[in-house]
């Protein structure tokens, strides 16, 4: 079947407001990755639960790379993404047994929850338990969101659609930057303004997952047969589907003779979009781009900004991040998936480079860059955002939506998604240490990750540009040169 047959499509305003409402997911994660860096940088947050930091922090000669070294604020940090993990495998679960739509109205459930216990915070127990529940939502919004998109977006902008998702985060992103911003001016509880706004995101999803549709393809592997063809009717707009939903239903045949998705990634063809989906995940994770975002304050504080001009630095990363990823979503179906990787990978390498040089011979332990220098590092820092913001950022969840056949799709993403959220939670684990102990050279620690992943994207990633979500095994993996072996 070509795909001219599975183009008959019109974007009607429900389908728009289905892809919206359910991008939300990408917000409150976004939302949440801004917040974190910010907060834990609050002489507020720190004299209440992280005194001996904030002691540290206060001494008048400090070291730049290691003021913030301190375990258990690394854990306020991490005990998210390690929740996330555990959660992403019972989304799974959820995801084919009830439906995608059901389980994104619980992991907004779950995220406000966390946000609640999060503002009310009296203890350390109630602030990482209030993460832990943040997580689950994470886990459960993560491993659905793109996926919905992916199944409910025609063909023909499968790729846009999908990275509204990563659009979303880099909004979240951004709108966290400014909320902290603001709250650091509101003494002493604006760290729980910024918590509790958590939730914001979560009531938009909570409401949108009463609006949109279950997935044609989630309702007809669960046996919803007319309910799947009546849903596919109404995201395309037409009500000729025959070709597309024959497709869909063949898919769900074949996926119900598996019996154990789990099971069935460790056969030979579940192999390549498998490894891809979880490589493509820790090469996001080993950009350096976390270490980048959650820390950005930190960072521009180290590099002498004070913490206001730290925080306004940090918005403007986050308006490249924004304004790049609408790159994305234009360039995605025009020139497709590797030409972008790849030539992010040059000027992520080039910028990274730059940064490493110039903290190297220029930062001492303690003092500032000068103010010249520190602008050019803010440039750098842009540049090397932007980059990620149109290539590794949105295609690390896209790539991996599309690529599983149906019998292996929930499963194999919740292994991206828990790949992700292991490598954030490493990242953000032992990025203040590692900052402490490699100093700048971790910029260059960064950039050779980043030359194996260009070598990754030319010699084991296909081109799914255009390919029909289930017709990836005959027209993807089995004309690759190296994956074919496997068929």
């Amino acid at each position: 079947m070509t795909s001219g047959d599975m183009n008959n499509s019109k974007i009607t305003i429900y389908v728009v407001s289905c892809w919206i409402f359910a991008a939300f997911g990408g917000l409150m994660f976004g939302y949440d990755i801004g917040i974190s860096g910010g907060v834990s940088g609050m002489d507020d947050f720190l004299i209440k639960f992280f005194p001996k930091v904030y002691e540290r922090k206060k001494t008048a000669k400090e070291n730049n790379y290691c003021k913030y070294d301190d375990q258990l604020l690394q854990l306020f940090t991490s005990s998210l993404y390690l929740s996330a993990l555990v959660a992403s495998f019972f989304a799974s679960k959820a995801a084919t047994k009830l439906g995608r739509k059901p389980t994104i109205f619980m992991s907004s459930v779950f995220f406000i929850s966390g946000a609640v216990l999060s503002a009310a915070a009296n203890n350390k127990l109630m602030l990482i338990f209030g993460r832990i529940l943040f997580g689950i939502g994470v886990g459960f919004g993560n491993e659905t969101v793109p996926l919905f998109l992916t199944e409910v977006a025609p063909i023909q902008h499968r790729g846009a659609v999908n990275i509204l998702f990563q659009l979303f985060v880099t909004i979240g992103i951004f709108i966290a930057n400014l909320v902290n911003y603001a709250t650091s001016m509101i003494h002493p509880n604006g760290w729980r303004v910024s918590l509790g706004f958590a939730a914001a995101p979560a009531i938009v999803l909570l409401i949108g997952s009463f609006v949109i549709t279950d997935t044609p393809t989630s309702l007809a592997e669960r046996g919803k047969v007319e309910q799947g063809k009546a849903a596919l009717k109404k995201i395309r707009g037409v009500s000729d589907v025959e070709a597309e939903y024959k497709e869909i239903v063949a898919a769900c045949e074949q996926a119900k003779k598996v019996k154990h998705p789990f099971r069935n990634l460790a056969k030979a063809t579940s192999i390549p979009p498998l490894v891809i989906a979880i490589l493509l995940q820790i090469f996001q994770q080993f950009t350096g781009i976390n270490a980048i975002m959650f820390y950005a304050p930190v960072l521009f504080q180290t590099m002498g900004f004070k913490s206001d001009g730290s925080l306004l630095s940090a918005v403007i990363t986050g308006l490249v991040n924004v304004g790049s990823t609408f790159v994305s979503i234009y360039l995605v179906d025009k020139v497709g998936r590797r030409k972008l990787l790849l030539q992010a990978c040059c000027q992520m390498l080039i910028s990274q480079l730059a940064i490493g040089v110039i903290l190297v011979t220029h930062l001492e332990k303690t003092g500032t860059l000068d103010k010249k220098l520190a602008a050019v590092v803010v440039l750098l820092v842009c540049t090397y955002v932007m980059s990620f913001a149109w290539s590794w950022g949105p295609l690390g969840w896209l790539i991996p939506s599309e690529t599983f056949p149906l019998e292996t799709r929930t499963a194999g993403y919740a292994f991206a998604v828990s790949t992700n959220m292991l490598f954030t939670s490493l990242i953000a684990q032992a990025f203040l240490t590692m900052l402490c102990t490699m100093q700048a050279y971790i910029f260059f620690f960064f950039s050779g990750w980043i030359v194996v992943m260009g070598l990754f994207v030319i010699f084991f990633l296909p081109e799914t540009k255009g390919v029909p979500i289930d017709s990836m095994v005959e027209r993807v993996w089995m004309q690759h040169p190296v994956w074919k072996k496997l068929f």
